[in-house]
């Protein structure tokens, strides 16, 4: 039984009361309001940890509340409700801080429980969890995410203003950068922590399976369906899904999807069953959002839906500054991955990694770092520790075709796609239409790879079109 103070604010009294008396009846204790003029009143004085407020109401409604509530030192959760909701209240919401959302009139009433409890929970350890997060900080460090530079100060930031709710979270950037660990930091941060973590790769998933994947099949629903299988948001249950590359979803799973996070029920393939579940969705990509739904690859609804909070991280080439950092916290990490004692690397490699573009980002410098780790046998990563022709041009001798592109073992993927438009673009003259169509992408993909690689490529973009 809890002892959390809840204030319910109703303007109708019939509501107001039944509300009062069924949060009561779990163990809360419970004072009412009629507006958000009175309730700031009784906050003052009665200083609860949870209001439970309507959205419409006269004199100050719901959403002027709950950001007069956010402008207070003390931590309390608000929790909406509402039978008006729209997309654009769900981004106002997310961006103040508000807890959670439940329909207008209550009738699921073990949701609403649900609600209380984990919002109980998050205020009972919001001061020590603000203490622990400004101490990380102050150090460069937000769960795994490590940085000291502006970019990554307001990415630690923005993490811990939307850990703390259930607020859909789409979290951007190019491949690498490291968008699973700031879903993994949301989670931590946030009081669904106790319960687990589920990441899923859309992309990784063959598209006549991933419905399973997701939302589960009863036996027999599907020829190779020999038995019952739970999808990723039951096997989430209570915490947080990371739908990871949602952007290569199919179109009608993306439909399902948008059902279940709007009615917080699904169906399993097979089943005639509805089955409740309570798990906070967050969604990452590498493409451009916008661009993802103007080609019909991300519906128009979801995106809004998903797209309630948004992360951008910053590829490694904006953020340079934080690289040794970043060398210090791989290095130990792979040490003791591997058993070894590599404890610095060599002043050379340092300036080597401060002069690479890192088209890979984090996880290209993890790689090579992991690579020095392995081959290394000093307690220092020198350059020929490092992959071949790591950081160089490739080279190309007379005999060779003026037009080929010569890479080195261990050159990235990334690092050759980048060599190969650059080159393209240097045959063609910088006229960009026909590069595009040389190397079969649109144009408008290559203007994106070209902002991708910054100054190295600044001329190449400010080339011709035709």
């Amino acid at each position: 039984m809890s002892q959390e103070k809840v204030l319910i604010v109703e303007d109708e009294e019939n509501e107001r009361t039944g509300l009062a008396e069924l949060i009561s009846s779990w163990g809360y204790r419970t004072e009412t309001a009629c507006d958000g003029i009175e309730a700031l009143e009784k906050v003052e004085q009665w200083l609860p940890s949870i209001v439970v407020t309507d959205l419409k109401m006269p004199r100050m409604d719901g959403m002027e509340l709950a950001e007069r509530l956010g402008e207070k030192s003390q931590p309390i959760a608000v929790i909406i409700v509402t039978a008006q909701g729209t997309t654009g209240t769900a981004f106002r919401a997310g961006r103040i801080g508000v807890y959670d959302f439940i329909n207008k009139p209550v009738t699921d009433f073990d949701r609403l429980q649900s609600i209380l409890q984990n919002a109980s929970r998050l205020v009972g350890k919001s001061v020590e969890l603000e203490v622990t997060r400004r101490a990380l900080r102050d150090k460069g460090v937000l769960g795994p995410l490590v940085g000291s530079s502006k970019k990554m100060q307001e990415l630690f930031r923005l993490i811990e203003m939307v850990a703390p709710s259930t607020a859909s979270v789409l979290i951007t950037g190019a491949s690498g950068t490291g968008k699973e660990l700031v879903a993994r930091t949301i989670h931590e941060l946030s009081p669904r922590r106790p319960k687990p973590f589920v990441p899923i790769n859309c992309a990784a998933i063959p598209e006549t399976l991933i419905e399973s994947e997701i939302f589960g099949h009863e036996k027999g629903a599907f020829t190779g369906a020999l038995e019952r299988r739970t999808g990723c948001f039951e096997l989430a249950e209570g915490g947080t899904l990371l739908l990871d590359e949602i952007g290569e979803m199919p179109v009608g799973t993306q439909a399902k999807l948008l059902r279940v996070l709007e009615d917080r029920k699904l169906r399993r393939l097979g089943s005639k069953m509805e089955t409740t579940v309570d798990v906070r969705v967050l969604a990452a990509t590498n493409k451009v959002p916008e661009e993802a739904v103007a080609r019909g690859e991300l519906r128009n609804d979801l995106y809004y839906r998903l797209n309630v909070f948004n992360i951008h991280m910053p590829p490694l080439r904006e953020h340079k500054e934080d690289v040794p950092e970043l060398v210090q916290s791989l290095l130990a990490e792979m040490s003791a991955k591997h058993g070894r004692k590599v404890a610095a690397v060599s002043e050379a490699v340092l300036n080597l990694f401060h002069n690479y573009s890192w088209p890979g980002n984090v996880r290209e410098l993890r790689n090579a770092l992991e690579r020095a780790v392995i081959v290394c046998d000093s307690a220092i990563v020198e350059t020929k520790h490092l992959p071949p022709g790591f950081g160089q041009a490739p080279v190309r001798t007379s005999a060779e075709d003026p037009d080929a592109v010569r890479l080195g073992v261990g050159t990235t993927v990334g690092e050759a796609e980048r060599l190969l438009i650059l080159k393209t673009l240097e045959a063609t003259s910088n006229n960009k239409t026909r590069a595009a169509e040389m190397l079969g992408i649109s144009l408008k993909t290559l203007h994106n790879k070209l902002k991708e690689y910054g100054s190295a490529a600044a001329e190449a973009a400010s080339g011709k079109e035709e």
